[in-house]
């Protein structure tokens, strides 16, 4: 099999010690970076494949949403103030903010 070179680029500092693992794994360095690279696409693979239903579910989803008629737009002031408190608390949840503003931690 003819073989190929791949010609890369990086610092001093990161060839240096990449040559320092090769030669603890007892390999040249192109034989430790192939290994290395070889190992990594296998990872990536073995995770596309075990999130690739989730994947397929969530474009399903999409594309089911893009095909909903659009809600219509309520002004704010048609909402209750208990209405405004959980929509307020609902989006808190959806962006990650643990509590409303002007509570107590």
């Amino acid at each position: 099999m003819a073989k190929t070179r791949i010609s890369i680029s990086l610092e001093q500092a990161q060839a240096e010690r990449i040559r320092q693992h090769a030669e603890r794994s007892g390999m040249d360095v192109s034989a430790y970076l192939v290994h290395a690279a070889i190992r990594q696409m296998a990872e990536s693979d073995a995770v596309e494949e075990q999130f690739a239903g989730v994947d397929a579910l969530i474009a399903r989803a999409e594309r089911e949403a893009a095909d909903l008629p659009e809600e219509p737009v309520v002004a704010s002031g048609a909402l209750t103030e208990q209405e405004r408190r959980e929509v307020e608390e609902a989006l808190g949840l959806v962006h990650g903010r643990d509590r409303q503003p002007g509570h107590a931690a």
